[in-house]
């Protein structure tokens, strides 16, 4: 296998005419990737006729896919031998764009499922939009973020294979748009398994109309083409005016169509439930229920056959308890992109008011799908699809008894609750290949591998020379994330702190704004003398606010006001870094997952679903700081308590306040909140005329929907804890070894397991 693989990758390369001494990074990686494909060429051509899975996500945050393939095909090894044979780097790749295929943890819970089931020896594809710019390349210019296109292509594509003969057509009010799939190899355990993501690129069958230019037309020559390529251009275009919403809807049309039509071709004759089971990654895709049912009825079924089939088939994960961010659609709206869609709807709408009558309820309010002029995607999903699932304990029990408690008491079995996961071998064997070594040593390699058996690391944690090494690893960490920031950002961050870490994507709900006031009020107590005792600390941010996400963005704004506030500051130097990394992906989390010390999963409790960065820092050795939401409920229960920093509200307690709650009793009787919020206003802090500080402090004072002024006191007083407790290091050590022994429970391969025995009804 060595030398074939060694050869393939020469004769790849010998297409450009070099060899691996002299070729340059991207035809290295272009030769590799293929070579490494041919490997698992005849396996991924040759899956088996049983039931599979399909994946329908919007998103497929798969970061680079080289080294991951490499892993799971078992050339890893046999790749940097033959790049050290040849004196080449074998960390060449880190130079690699991420794909732009993603924003989230949405996208990247996608990913992980995809490559667990594929290691499991689960069937399971993917189906999206193979996203020419993805969401956008960030840059940081004077503290404000700017959008910029991500060209994630310039890099070449080599995993992804163009299937002209699988193109369809997908039909919209006002014409076809060809939808032509690109498929990656999601490779197994020794490629012993081969799935597949199929990603759409919208095409138009008539590109250039050769007339029109003729007549010097110019523009309009191009309009079929590129009105088609708009639909595959960019993640989550920006829908706060109609054509925003138009063209997303009809993205979300474009990929669930397409799929639909490309499994029902593949199943030929056979009932489409027993050949699929159709996984809904939150409702973007939920039109794909209305379009199987459209398309079976076209077949000959009648409308009740087809929606039983229907029903049979799908299964809807919930990411979200907030109403808002349930989907949904003006009727109109629907009318003009895909009219041929409403009658089902209306079909089943007719059909829910009827499965409720025969229950006898009367009140169909709580339930409509089609409700006046808007169309509810969550619950059509939930009426549809046999199961519903939350995505951590506490998170499907607020599903069962505020966001879905009707559909709940209707069907109490359909709502379950699966447990997100993250796959073991980018985040631990990838990532952080010194500590995965240090777990295989101990406890075998099957630990680091799947972290079956990884609890064990239980024993060691008070083992002084496991202490040392664990110690030694997160100083090695450190020393690489700071090079690569560094590298990226022209920032020297010092080794000798404590890495506190907060990536993830801006949002109101996650709280950076609680972190960052807190660090402001950090730092006045330092210049004050309050604070003489602070262990040196790194706040290390990341994270992309939505284009039109003005007070997301604001938070970005005041990260890097307040960074300036401290480089300007001579008592602060020494002891405090703000740093706001930019363009934050996948392949940056890599880097500063395994470094970081505290995890911050601050979000007001009751409102994120899950998460899975704190399961990767978990992983990883970092303590979580974070109130009781989400899977820190049992992020605590694997870990221990003590051995993490639990703060705030709980979600009883956020429902008891939301009545009357009035931030401005937190600010009057909080001296030091007071202090970091006038700091917004009184000139202390600088936003460039933006006004951007001035709203920010009027939102905490009028709404804080967020109640940040309620935690303030609890999440200062609980990092004024951890700072102190930071300095005995050992014993902070070996709340990191109980972290890492807890993490077994968050594997992805545990997930997918759940899904296929419990959702799917497909075996390995």
């Amino acid at each position: 296998m060595a030398i074939k693989f060694e050869t393939a990758v020469k004769e790849e390369l010998a297409k450009y005419g070099v060899e691996i001494e002299t070729a340059d990074i991207k035809q290295l990686y272009n030769a590799v990737s293929s070579a490494a494909l041919s490997q698992v060429a005849k396996k991924w051509n040759r899956q088996k006729k049983t039931k599979r899975a399909a994946y329908l996500s919007a998103e497929f945050l798969i970061g680079r896919v080289v080294y991951a393939n490499l892993l799971n095909g078992g050339l890893l090894d046999r790749f940097k031998e033959l790049m050290i044979k040849h004196d080449a780097d074998p960390e060449i790749f880190e130079r690699i764009g991420d794909p732009a295929l993603g924003n989230g943890g949405l996208g990247r819970l996608a990913a992980c499922y995809l490559e667990s089931a594929a290691y499991c020896g689960i069937g399971l594809d993917g189906y999206g939009i193979r996203y020419r710019y993805g969401l956008f390349r960030q840059q940081i210019e004077n503290g404000f973020q700017r959008e910029y296109a991500d060209d994630w292509l310039k890099w070449g594509d080599p995993w992804s294979v163009r299937k002209d003969y699988d193109a369809v057509k997908v039909q919209f009010g006002d014409g076809y748009v060809t939808a032509v799939p690109y498929d990656m190899a999601i490779i197994g355990k020794n490629g012993a398994t081969v799935n597949t993501l199929r990603l759409w690129q919208a095409e138009s069958d008539e590109p250039f109309d050769f007339n029109l230019f003729n007549m010097q037309k110019y523009e309009k020559a191009a309009d079929s083409r590129l009105k088609a390529e708009r639909l595959s251009d960019v993640l989550y275009p920006n829908d706060d005016t109609l054509q925003g919403k138009k063209l997303r809807l009809r993205q979300e049309y474009f990929f669930s169509s397409a799929s639909i039509i490309d499994m029902l071709r593949k199943c030929g004759d056979k009932p489409f439930s027993s050949q699929y089971a159709v996984q809904l990654n939150d409702s973007h895709p939920t039109v794909a229920i209305p379009e199987l049912i459209l398309r079976l009825t076209e077949g000959g079924m009648t409308f009740n056959e087809a929606f039983n089939e229907a029903r049979k088939t799908f299964s809807y994960t919930n990411h979200t308890v907030m109403p808002e961010a349930m989907e949904k659609w003006s009727l109109s709206l629907m009318r003009s992109v895909i009219p041929h869609i409403i009658p089902v709807l209306r079909q089943i709408q007719k059909r829910l008011r009827a499965e409720l009558s025969a229950k006898g309820i009367t009140d169909f309010t709580p339930y409509d799908i089609i409700d006046n002029d808007t169309v509810h995607m969550a619950r059509l999903a939930v009426f549809v699809s046999h199961k519903v699932n939350g995505v951590a304990a506490i998170h499907t029990e607020i599903l069962k008894d505020t966001v879905l408690k009707e559909w709940h008491d209707l069907n109490p079995d359909s709502i379950i609750n699966v447990t997100n996961g993250i796959t073991p071998r980018r985040w631990l064997a990838l990532c952080n290949p010194e500590l995965a070594e240090l777990v295989a040593d101990t406890l075998g390699e099957d630990a680091s591998l799947t972290l079956k058996g990884i609890d064990r690391l239980q024993d060691f944690a008070n083992d002084k020379a496991f202490i040392e090494k664990i110690k030694q690893i997160k100083r090695i960490k450190k020393e690489q994330l700071a090079h690569y920031i560094f590298e990226r950002e022209k920032r020297e961050i010092r080794l000798d702190a404590i890495y506190d870490v907060q990536i993830k994507r801006l949002h109101e709900y996650k709280r950076q704004l609680l972190n960052i006031l807190s660090v402001l009020d950090t730092c006045f107590r330092i210049e004050s003398g309050e604070l003489a005792d602070f262990t040196p600390t790194v706040y290390i941010f990341g994270g992309k606010a939505a284009p039109g996400y003005y007070m997301a963005k604001a938070v970005i704004k005041l990260i890097n006001a307040v960074s300036e506030y401290v480089e300007a500051s001579p008592q602060l130097r020494d002891k405090i870094q703000v740093v706001f990394v930019t363009d934050y992906n996948v392949s940056y989390a890599e880097k500063i997952i395994p470094a970081a010390d505290i995890s911050e999963q601050i979000s007001l409790a009751g409102t994120e679903a899950s998460g899975t960065g704190n399961m990767k820092l978990m992983l990883n050795g970092a303590v979580t700081l974070g109130t009781y939401d989400g899977a820190n409920v049992e992020i605590v229960e694997q870990a221990g308590e003590q051995n993490n920093y639990i703060f705030g509200l709980r979600v009883e307690e956020v429902e008891k306040l939301k009545g009357d709650y009035t931030p401005m009793r937190y600010i009057d009787s909080n001296p030091r909140l007071k202090r970091v919020v006038d700091a917004l206003t009184d000139g202390t802090l600088q936003d460039d005329g933006s006004g951007m500080f001035s709203d920010l402090s009027d939102s905490l004072k009028n709404e804080d929907r967020y109640m940040v002024c309620a935690d303030f006191a609890s999440y200062c007083d609980t990092r004024d804890r951890l700072n102190r407790e930071y300095r005995d290091e050992d014993s902070f050590a070996s709340k990191r070894i109980m972290n890492i022994a807890g993490a077994g429970y968050f594997s992805s391969d545990r997930s997918v397991g759940e899904y296929a025995k419990r959702i799917w009804g497909i075996k390995k």
